[in-house]
């Protein structure tokens, strides 16, 4: 049961991720000090069998191009399948953005066009998490559906920035609300889909000159009801960074923890990133870095706990970094305090100042770039 993949990689997840994605995509998110967010879903699709992926990208989609520029490192360097990214385009046809997640795939219907494999497999590119695709497909083809939809029971949980889906005890969908200010159920749909190549066609052909440009609630909510639409519920790790900072730092801070650490970098099949050449973080003398992970070429003189550090950061004497993330290249001063914080890309943190969140859940986020 072969399957091509579609990875939704367009989009800035409409601010809630404040001054994080004013100048990248969501799925060009750093996550865990070595990983970008689009690394889960590649590995995924990789692990999974699924050797022919497209992602989809749209909103500043350099950083992300950037990185997917050389497809060996998931193992999608091959002549037959491999990598495509996708962006909007120009043709004497005309030019639009992506008006929404269906119109991007509708965008490049040459992609499904051109392949001969049965079933679509679509994500989103911003979630951490690690699932093997063809155990969706198989049981998709033995329920004989037209549609299945991954969930995950999240009770007690804030439902309302999530799809909730309505479970019914032979495995179909009953009910599918998008972001409902009162949910219905505590199962949430994840945004992976699987569904026949020549279904998506038709369905995508209808929709489209009607004006309808979202795959969720054009395609997928629409069907529920209509046709056979099942569930496939899903209970490992899983966590959606686009869903606000909080999120994002939460997502980040579990890496600390060994059980989720060990899932993704010591458990196969492994997570799979753009390695960089860089030499071993160093630590000097009167260093103290405690419950941290580091990143490649950062240097380290001052007291360091319970944080995530990516490549090239330095900390200077005296300086104290709690509870933070550290993305590539900030500079901490001597004597500088920083707690409950995400200080973006390259920023310098001067000698003494301070930079202080209220909390992991209010944490205080530092532009890229920005010289405090």
């Amino acid at each position: 049961m072969k399957a091509i993949g579609i990875i939704l990689a367009g989009g800035n997840n409409d601010g809630r991720l404040g001054v994080l994605t004013d100048h990248r995509a969501a799925a060009a998110l750093p996550v865990g000090s070595c990983y970008r967010a689009i690394d889960f879903t590649l590995s995924n699709m990789s692990s999974s069998g699924v050797g022919k992926v497209a992602a989809l990208t749209q909103y500043n989609s350099r950083s992300l191009r950037d990185h997917l520029m050389s497809s060996k490192w998931w193992d999608f360097g091959r002549k037959q399948g491999g990598l495509f990214v996708f962006t909007p385009y120009t043709s004497p046809e005309g030019s639009t953005w992506f008006r929404g997640t269906a119109d991007a795939i509708h965008q490049n219907m040459t992609f499904l066009k051109r392949s001969n494999e049965e079933y679509v497999v679509i994500t989103s590119g911003d979630s951490i998490y690690k699932m093997d695709y063809s155990k969706v497909i198989k049981e998709h083809a033995a329920n004989g559906a037209d549609i299945t939809v991954v969930y995950k029971n999240m009770a007690g949980k804030d439902l309302t920035k999530f799809g909730v889906v309505e479970v019914a005890a032979d495995g179909k969908l009953v009910g599918f609300e998008e972001k409902p200010e009162q949910p219905k159920a505590d199962t949430a749909s994840l945004g992976i889909y699987v569904i026949s190549r020549t279904l998506l066609i038709d369905l995508l052909d209808k929709a489209i000159p009607e004006g309808k440009f979202d795959l969720v609630k054009d395609i997928i909510i629409a069907s529920v009801g209509t046709r056979n639409v099942y569930g496939y519920e899903y209970n490992g790790y899983w966590s959606a960074i686009g869903t606000g900072t909080a999120a994002y730092f939460a997502t980040n801070m579990d890496f600390l923890n060994k059980e989720v650490r060990d899932h993704f970098v010591n458990e196969y099949p492994y997570i799979a990133t753009k390695p960089k050449d860089e030499p071993p973080a160093k630590f000097n003398k009167g260093a103290d870095v405690k419950d941290t992970i580091v990143g490649s070429g950062s240097i380290f003189d001052g007291k360091v706990e319970h944080c995530v550090v990516f490549r090239k950061v330095r900390v200077g004497a005296g300086a104290v970094v709690k509870n933070s993330i550290l993305m590539e290249g900030v500079q901490i001063g001597e004597g500088a305090v920083v707690e409950n914080a995400i200080l973006d890309k390259e920023v310098v943190v001067s000698a003494g100042q301070k930079v202080i969140g209220a909390s992991s859940e209010e944490p205080a986020v530092i532009k890229k770039g920005t010289v405090i």
